[in-house]
């Protein structure tokens, strides 16, 4: 059997590859939209404008981005405590409250709790060496820099008071912008 000249190899393979990359040009073409709502449903930093307000806290290294009716908030310092599983040692660090400025005695609306952990404190309750609440949940990471971690305490929102569906629509818009480096 002779031989194939190459040319004519080329001239059965060239219409073949133009046909398969003109059908990834078209499947690219009509996947993008479908991959851009994907990505934008995900949690992306809200940037601060005119209709918000921004708690920044230079001691840990991060800002938060509050709806303009926050206007006037409070930052209310407690701490949280941690123990040891095994050797019951305890850890504590600060829990950060963000207080709506319509909050009163009479009539408390929901906080904002920031728990901030020190890098290793984190892995340790990652870990499980560290429980931080009655129940063995560990809290949700909001975000971290370089020092620290910022976590939504387990069971947060769990109170039945004013406010709570509108803290709940924060937290889903990703508010919390470290800005140390990491």
């Amino acid at each position: 059997m002779k031989a194939m000249p190459k040319y004519i190899f080329s001239m059965y393979l060239f219409p073949k590859f133009i046909f398969i990359m003109l059908v990834l040009l078209v499947l690219s073409v009509a996947i993008s939209p479908v991959l851009a709502s994907v990505q934008s449903d995900e949690k992306a930093p809200a940037e601060p404008s005119a209709a918000t307000v921004e708690y920044r806290d230079a001691k840990y290294g991060f800002s938060f981005t509050l709806p303009a009716s926050w206007k006037g908030y409070k930052i209310v310092t407690q701490k949280w405590e941690g123990s040891d599983t095994r050797k019951g040692d305890i850890e504590h660090g600060p829990l950060l409250y963000i207080r709506h400025p319509a909050w009163t005695k009479e009539n408390p609306r929901e906080d904002i709790p920031i728990m901030i952990f020190t890098v290793s404190q984190w892995e340790s309750v990652q870990q499980g060496n560290y429980l931080v609440n009655a129940a063995p949940i560990s809290p949700n990471e909001l975000g971290r820099n370089r020092k620290y971690v910022f976590a939504l305490p387990p069971r947060a929102n769990y109170a039945d008071l004013t406010g709570v569906e509108e803290v709940d629509d924060i937290l889903r818009h990703g508010p919390l912008h470290p800005f140390w480096s990491k």
